[in-house]
């Protein structure tokens, strides 16, 4: 959200290269990591998507150090920026490198039951 931030006083010219870039990328991380989340009871799969999370982490990381390099953002924010990228990476990478704690048979990780509600669609 940060980034967001920022990347609303970025240049016009940049609307849909930088700026769209940079948002696009840093809202993948969350999406990959919440379809890693689902496909938990593969653990094959649980990593594919959280490399898909870190490839996303790492084009962020490139986009906010151009944006810098542009002026777009103080150096002070672009530090924070990577840091908490440095962060995510590193915390996918561990995840990666064992995933068997958030993976498991099927039993272990299923959500808790909740009630579905069929609605007429006449109503």
């Amino acid at each position: 959200m940060q980034l967001f931030e920022l990347s609303k006083g970025w240049p016009k010219e940049e609307r849909y290269a930088l700026t769209d870039q940079a948002r696009r990328s840093s809202r993948a991380v969350c999406a990959n990591v919440a379809e890693a989340w689902g496909k938990r009871r593969y653990p094959r799969h649980f990593v594919s998507k959280l490399t898909d999370a870190d490839a996303e982490a790492r084009e962020t990381q490139a986009w906010i150090e151009i944006a810098v390099r542009c002026g777009y953002i103080e150096r002070d924010a672009f530090y924070e920026l990577d840091d908490a990228c440095e962060v995510v990476i590193g915390s996918l990478v561990k995840m990666m490198q064992q995933p068997d704690p958030w993976c498991g048979p099927s039993a272990l990780t299923r959500e808790p039951e909740r009630p579905y509600y069929i609605c007429d669609p006449g109503q």
